[in-house]
């Protein structure tokens, strides 16, 4: 990836998670590289090719956790969907960040992950397949919960907020914490 690209998409992240995807032109991005919007096209064709760039090592990392997900079952599995989620929510803050400023429009955007496919596999796992409803509510506030503390955390370090959450994931589960 050229050092321009990488300035692109640093720059769109950032400039997405304050603003919104809606909120931000190609100018501003263009202008917060310090290129022309000329430039820009020359790397991106259009503002949903950024999007997709950005978003494209999120469905990567989804796929993988759901395949280590898909054998496991009970205690497993929500132990294993917890740290997978922790991992992933921390690694992508930004992109979390973006989705939560414009979750109408982006959860059907196709140039983005099957959000609702991949959060519904997660939720189960969270829950350890168990079924019924309740279940699933305490799967949905910690899943939710683990985003919206990663979307807002940007301060905290890593490593207290992997502790932390998994803690508190764990505990909204009824798992032990050990």
């Amino acid at each position: 990836m050229t050092s321009m690209r990488a300035e692109i998409l640093e720059s769109a992240a950032r400039l997405f998670a304050a603003h919104g995807f809606r909120g931000t032109s190609l100018q501003d991005i263009a202008s917060d590289v310090g290129c022309s919007k000329a430039s820009l096209l020359y790397h991106f064709t259009n503002k949903d090719a950024i999007l997709s760039e950005l978003f494209a090592p999120v469905g990567r990392d989804l796929e993988t956790i759901q395949g280590k997900l898909a054998p496991l079952d009970g205690e497993q599995a929500a132990r294993e969907a917890v740290a997978g989620l922790v991992e992933l929510a921390l690694r992508f803050r930004r992109q979390v960040k973006i989705l939560l400023v414009d979750v109408d429009d982006l959860l059907c955007r196709p140039e983005l992950p099957d959000v609702d496919s991949a959060t519904e596999s997660l939720v189960d796992a969270l829950v350890g397949r168990a079924p019924g409803q309740e279940c699933r509510v305490v799967g949905w506030m910690t899943l939710v919960g683990i985003f919206l503390t990663c979307a807002r955390g940007v301060d905290v370090p890593d490593e207290i907020m992997r502790v932390e959450l998994t803690r508190g994931a764990l505990r909204a589960l009824g798992r032990p914490t050990d």
